[in-house]
């Protein structure tokens, strides 16, 4: 079979897959190697039964207005276990710093006062909600979820493109998309170790509870705009999975400070909201007075400490892609470490020196609004005709605070099959880390988002891109080293601490042979952390065999010849049961042919034989002796059935 990369060819990008001398990567041998078994064909069929199962499912997603099916490509993205362990510490540490930026800045703002961070980036920030100013929670957590876009340079170099710490979404993909991916490449599974997602729910759960203002049996609910929003799959799946209530703004209702949910029962309190919905819908009292998804008094509710909001309302200051730009000043600043993941080089457009720059520049450079998402607003300069320039200028000049500009980053590419053909597709990367306050879990793989078109670099599902199964691998096996078995080291001591024993006492039998000394084992390589524990000796069994020497160095006994242990070791076998009647209703477990056989045939005969009058029904007439007859009831000592021994007194005979 044809090698299914044999025209492939990956072009400038740093391809996933395959190196610079066209040759796979190590971590992708196994994905090749499943990937070669398969005709185009088989390849197809795979793709339509992925599609097929994710409709049936509800794996969906809107665009445009159209919900649609979410794409998911057969060829996963592999990540190899450094790799990882570098991107899990960076994603935790940007966590971290952003973290203790929010409370900073709605609290004593002494990153402004230091001078790390100018006072009107962040007032002028149009997410930035001084209705919560001076308000922590009740665990001092924002970002109980964050999801942070990665992506890798041409050189090979891994860097944060932008923060998500609002409402991240995505995560549900990661987990269906790897539910799917197990039937559909259930071999290149079985030949490594891949790290597990289903443990998600649970983290989140987890973090949820820490969060509550109270610590006995929390009431969690997850708050959605509704069955319109384009991630309502989403919502309804982390609602099942975590086992709490899915709810809309309007089954929720504020009282007194507290938050209670309307049920069948009556009021129920609310101890902590999972919300899916930006801050504006939130509270028509203090955000927009036209929401009909949010809960009117929510924002007291959260100031009183009646209630705790995962994320946090304000965090949105911190996606501020103006703020990005400082975040390795703030991990500095906070943390004192240097940034484990860099960001990519952009160009404040407030400032005028940067601003002029790219306006000369506008064709050779990426444009973003700073308050986007989605990759909504966003223009790329090689691609856009005259008149998107234009306007993109004037825009730029009237609101400079509003955007940034980075260069056009090849992202990184992936194999993709299109029209039945592996052709190579831009990728990024969204890890999503859980705080629980006292740690940090960065989901091992997160979400891999593909752009489909030929040589589209916009990978967002809003903008009509696709997604990949994400494997971490696990470190590779223990290395093996040389060390004896434990059963036979337990062995060796036991007949050790038997010869010195036997040595002072005084022989009563006869001398044995001499046994010459049995040839060393071998070393028996095991795997470290995975040493079998001691077994027990089996009750009665002696450490040494019939000729004196130790048990383990005597040959096994050829089949037909006595055992090495001595009859007075053997165990007593049980008794047998004893005989049963014939007709008992609970024969022997063997095969008795001849039995049933006779069984069967005495069974047919009284079938066919007429009905006996009522004397011999009555036992009256003389019984045939060579008829065997099952004793009655009567018969039996205390009437408990077979096993009871007959009686000594005779039969009684009833009178006619």
């Amino acid at each position: 079979m044809p090698d299914v990369l044999s025209d492939y060819h990956p072009g400038v990008a740093f391809d996933e897959m395959v190196d610079a001398t066209g040759s796979v990567r190590p971590s992708y041998a196994a994905v090749h190697a499943t990937l070669q078994q398969s005709s185009p064909a088989e390849l197809r069929g795979i793709a339509e039964a992925l599609a097929s199962n994710y409709t049936q499912a509800g794996v969906t997603f809107d665009v445009g207005g159209v919900e649609r099916p979410f794409p998911l490509d057969l060829v996963p993205r592999v990540i190899a276990a450094a790799e990882w362990d570098t991107i899990e510490a960076g994603v935790a540490q940007r966590v971290r710093a952003m973290e203790a930026f929010l409370d900073d800045v709605y609290n004593d703002a002494k990153v402004i006062s230091d001078g790390v961070v100018p006072s009107q980036l962040i007032t002028s920030s149009a997410h930035y909600h001084r209705v919560v100013w001076g308000v922590r929670p009740p665990n001092g957590v924002r970002i109980h979820v964050a999801g942070v876009d990665l992506i890798r340079t041409p050189a090979g170099d891994v860097r944060v493109l932008e923060d998500n710490f609002r409402v991240p979404s995505g995560v549900s993909y990661v987990m269906t998309n790897r539910t799917a991916m197990l039937t559909a490449l259930p071999d290149a599974f079985a030949h490594q170790r891949i790290r597990s997602v289903a443990d998600y729910p649970s983290r989140l759960l987890s973090a949820l509870r820490r969060s509550s203002p109270i610590t006995d049996d929390p009431n969690i609910v997850v708050l959605t705009p509704g069955v319109y929003n384009s991630a309502y799959f989403e919502h309804t799946l982390l609602a099942r999975t975590m086992g709490v209530e899915l709810v809309e703004g309007r089954d929720l209702e504020c009282r007194r400070g507290k938050v209670f949910m309307r049920t069948t029962a009556g009021l129920r309190r609310v101890d902590v909201i999972y919300r899916r919905l930006d801050d504006d819908f939130l509270d028509p009292v203090f955000f927009r007075s036209d929401s009909m998804l949010g809960v009117p008094g929510l924002v007291n509710a959260v100031r009183t400490g009646g209630v705790a909001l995962a994320n946090a309302i304000g965090n949105g200051v911190a996606d501020d892609k103006l703020i990005y730009t400082y975040v390795p000043d703030l991990i500095r600043y906070y943390l004192h470490e240097d940034p484990v993941i860099g960001n990519v080089d952009t160009w404040r457009l407030e400032e005028d020196d940067a601003r002029e720059e790219v306006l000369d520049r506008l064709d050779e450079l990426v444009v973003k609004p700073v308050d986007g998402s989605g990759g909504k607003g966003i223009v790329i300069g090689p691609r856009a005709s005259r008149e998107e320039l234009d306007a993109l200028r004037a825009r730029v000049i009237a609101d400079p605070r509003g955007w940034i500009a980075q260069p056009v980053v090849q992202l990184s590419t992936v194999p993709t099959l299109i029209d039945d053909v592996l052709r190579p597709r831009h990728v990024d990367l969204r890890p999503f880390a859980v705080n629980h306050g006292d740690g940090i879990y960065v989901l091992p793989g997160g979400l891999t988002r593909v752009a489909l078109p030929e040589g589209e670099l916009v990978v967002n599902s809003s903008q009509g891109g696709g997604s990949k199964d994400t494997w971490v691998l696990s470190p590779s096996f223990p290395r093996l080293v040389e060390e004896p078995d434990a059963v036979e080291a337990e062995l060796r001591a036991e007949a050790s601490d038997s010869e010195h024993d036997a040595a002072g006492t005084v022989a009563v039998e006869a001398a044995e042979p001499d046994v010459p000394p049995a040839p060393p084992r071998p070393v028996v390589p095991m795997l470290v952390g995975r040493a079998r524990t001691s077994r027990p000796r089996r009750p009665g069994r002696s450490s040494r065999c019939s000729s004196g020497a130790p048990a383990w160095t005597c040959p096994r006994a050829p089949r037909g010849t006595a055992s090495r242990r001595s009859s007075s070791s053997r165990r007593a076998r049980p008794p047998r049961p004893p005989r049963r009647h014939a007709d008992d209703p609970q024969p022997h477990r063997g095969v008795d042919v001849l039995g049933r056989a006779l069984r069967r045939a005495r069974r047919g005969h009284r079938a066919a034989a007429p009905d006996p009058p009522p004397a011999a029904r009555r036992g009256q007439l003389d019984r045939d002796p060579g008829q065997r007859q099952p004793p009655r009831p009567d018969e039996h000592r205390g009437g408990r059935g077979p096993h009871a021994h007959r009686s000594a007194a005779p039969a009684r005979v009833r009178p006619s």
